[in-house]
């Protein structure tokens, strides 16, 4: 008999919900903290603004770093206070309200960070 999908068992018993890739428990599923690996990035910020599906506002986006979610969030705070703005980080990038390229450059470079403007 041929199996097609993997799923399946979704609650045991024995270890409660269990994870639908690994199926282990989820307090010993691995899958969660492979996903949390860090963002492969070259070490160069490349600092450009976008306007795609923001209702025409505009939001300067940083890439390319290759540091860990705490690191990049704590970044992001740094960056977003140095602008006055608002911002968010999803998914290894930085995104801070305006156009603020710039002054984000700057500030990446005297943390040390090399960076660059991308983009037109």
């Amino acid at each position: 008999m041929k199996r097609s999908a993997p799923g399946g068992l979704v609650y045991s018993t024995d270890g409660g919900r269990m994870c639908p890739e690994c199926r282990k428990p989820l307090a010993q599923c691995l899958c969660k903290q492979a996903a949390k690996a860090p963002p492969a990035g070259d070490g160069t910020a490349r600092v450009s603004r976008e306007t795609k599906g923001r209702g025409g506002k505009s939001v300067t986006v940083v890439k390319g770093l290759a540091l860990d979610g705490a690191a990049l969030n704590a970044l992001g705070k740094q960056l977003r206070t140095a602008c006055g703005t608002g911002g968010t980080v999803k998914d290894g990038v930085i995104e801070v309200q305006g156009d603020h390229c710039d002054r984000i450059i700057d500030a990446l470079q005297k943390l040390g960070h090399r960076a660059k403007r991308a983009g037109g």
